[in-house]
């Protein structure tokens, strides 16, 4: 019965954060298509409606641990479900995300995303998409940011593992910038598919910046060991064993 009360609860919740992007959208667009700033604006209430609502809807409250990232940097964060992304999004000062092309085609999503300087991928011609990243982070360094990207390419569920992809090493090499890792347990709370939104405290930290001009091996290593380790510790504080699957 209880979990019958929550899925139901997690089912309100879902449809007025898509009914609060449409609404909050339209509201900003003028404001948005005429200065960026506009849209920051949008895009960070729409993430604290989110958060707020989420905590008495279904009892889901978020923190961010560690220190927060204000400069220009590279964020590589662990991606589990929406949830890190609103997280994330909602404490950095001008943050724009490395995302897969097809979400400008979003509607709101899309125009939202443009006018905040996020980088699209194709993810499937791998080679040009890599050569054609580095040259639109190149021409979207001149509205400084952090710029975040999600090392294994997707959502990745709590207990399950994917290898984590060129594009971090190559953005590190090519911007000469600290790169900061970030893990999560968001996963545990808020699934990457499915309706039931699961009460708790949903976390993403900031670790320790990875310093500029190691070699890209080494650099790699220490990301995923860091993002990885802490994730995994995450995940425990909140009752999820992910070598255990529960």
């Amino acid at each position: 019965m209880r979990d019958a009360v929550q899925w139901l609860r997690s089912l309100v919740f879902v449809v007025q954060i898509y009914a609060a992007m449409a609404v909050l959208g339209l509201l900003f667009a003028p404001w948005a298509l005429v200065s960026r700033r506009g849209a920051l604006v949008a895009c960070k209430t729409y993430c604290r409606w989110v958060l707020w609502s989420a905590t008495w809807m279904v009892g889901l409250r978020g923190e961010v641990r560690g220190p927060v990232p204000t400069g220009e940097v590279l964020i590589a964060a662990k991606h589990q479900s929406f949830l890190d992304i609103l997280l994330i999004f909602n404490v950095l000062p001008a943050p724009k995300f490395i995302m897969k092309r097809e979400l400008l085609w979003t509607p709101v999503i899309g125009l939202y995303a443009r006018r905040i300087g996020c980088v699209p991928v194709d993810r499937n011609k791998r080679g040009a998409a890599i050569a054609r990243m580095v040259r639109d982070v190149a021409a979207e360094r001149k509205e400084p940011g952090q710029l975040i990207i999600y090392p294994q390419g997707t959502r990745v569920a709590p207990g399950d593992y994917k290898s984590y992809k060129a594009g971090p090493a190559i953005l590190y090499h090519e911007l000469g910038q600290p790169c900061v890792p970030a893990a999560t347990n968001v996963g545990v709370f808020w699934p990457r598919k499915g309706i039931l939104r699961r009460p708790g405290l949903a976390v993403v930290e900031f670790l320790e910046p990875i310093p500029p001009g190691r070699p890209r091996e080494a650099f790699m290593a220490q990301l995923e060991s860091a993002v990885e380790s802490q994730s995994d510790a995450l995940m425990r504080e909140a009752g999820f064993d992910p070598q255990g699957r529960g």
